[in-house]
């Protein structure tokens, strides 16, 4: 194979033979420099544009997965955390809900206990409430809404058993008070009914006149005993009835304890129901040792009968 190289107007041509070895050995020459030249062109670009930032990108590289590695550490560690937290949670909803159903079994309880009637209270329903709506600050979303929602029903149950808890602590308490300084029970304790309220025949003059209270026939010295709660008003001498003790109840009522032989309590004081506050005499208008026992209404003297015969 020969290869003809035309020249200018005025040169010859000139052939060349392939099949020379000549011509073989250069062109293998020329093609091994050639893959020399392209061979080092590509070192210095590899170093120019790939051996420089090789060796920062590997570290940036691996500083960036150490640091998804340690933000993974962290979340695995908060996930680990709530959930922890989420369980004590639990715990906790567990023993309120426990303590839920004990107060309401407490006040069933206190409702038997204090012998309400039919519709006076209602431990199973809330009682009437209201006002204007509170601000509250905006409560985080971390809980699961199911789980948050729990929360929020038994705090408004448990809100709505203290209120009616406390509505029946103080009818409790109004019930106790009121028993407390009503009149009842026995004012002395020993002795019998020798007089009863209303018009009876009068021993000094025997004529029919109005008896104001009763009379129980008893020993000189016998105690005499506070019906009810209260203030001493008048404990004195009084023409008629002797050594007189009264005491007021409140809400109306006052009791008069006359013909003592001692007084035993002065005015001003505070004095139990069943309390000794004197001892049995026939001072004042008396044939002999009684207690004559007044109860007072509204101002008006009432057959101490029925309190008398009530339990305290």
């Amino acid at each position: 194979m020969n290869i003809i190289w035309v020249g200018g107007p005025r040169s010859r041509c000139r052939s060349i033979d392939l099949k020379c070895r000549r011509v073989r050995w250069l062109a293998g020459l020329s093609a091994g420099l050639l893959t020399i030249a392209i061979l080092g062109m590509g070192v210095l670009i590899g170093r120019q544009f790939g051996g420089p930032a090789s060796g920062p990108s590997i570290a940036e590289l691996e500083a960036l997965r150490q640091q998804l590695l340690e933000q993974q550490a962290q979340i695995d560690d908060t996930e680990s955390r709530a959930r922890h937290e989420i369980d004590a949670l639990a715990i906790q909803l567990g023993d309120l809900m426990a303590q839920a159903a004990r107060l309401n079994a407490l006040g069933q309880r206190l409702t038997r206990m204090g012998k309400l009637e039919e519709g006076e209270f209602d431990f199973s329903t809330a009682p009437g409430v209201g006002g204007p709506e509170p601000q509250r600050p905006v409560e985080g979303e971390f809980l699961s809404s199911d789980f948050t929602a729990s929360l929020d029903q038994l705090r408004n149950q448990f809100e709505q058993q203290a209120e009616q808890l406390g509505v029946l602590e103080t009818l409790l308490l109004d019930r106790d008070l009121e028993a407390t300084f009503m009149p009842a029970g026995m004012p002395v304790r020993t002795g019998f009914l020798s007089s009863s309220f209303g018009t009876r025949i009068d021993p000094f003059t025997g004529k029919p006149d109005f008896h104001a209270g009763i009379d129980f026939n008893g020993p000189r010295g016998s105690d005499i005993l506070s019906v009810a709660s209260g203030v001493v008003v008048f404990a004195g001498r009084h023409p008629a009835y002797g050594n007189l003790i009264e005491i007021d109840h409140g809400n109306g009522y006052s009791t008069r304890y006359a013909h003592n032989d001692r007084n035993l309590v002065k005015v001003g004081d505070v004095v139990q129901g069943g309390q000794l506050i004197a001892k049995m005499g026939s001072t004042g208008r008396a044939t002999g040792s009684h207690l004559h026992f007044e109860v007072w209404q509204d101002g008006k003297p009432v057959n101490p009968r029925k309190f008398v015969s009530a339990m305290r």
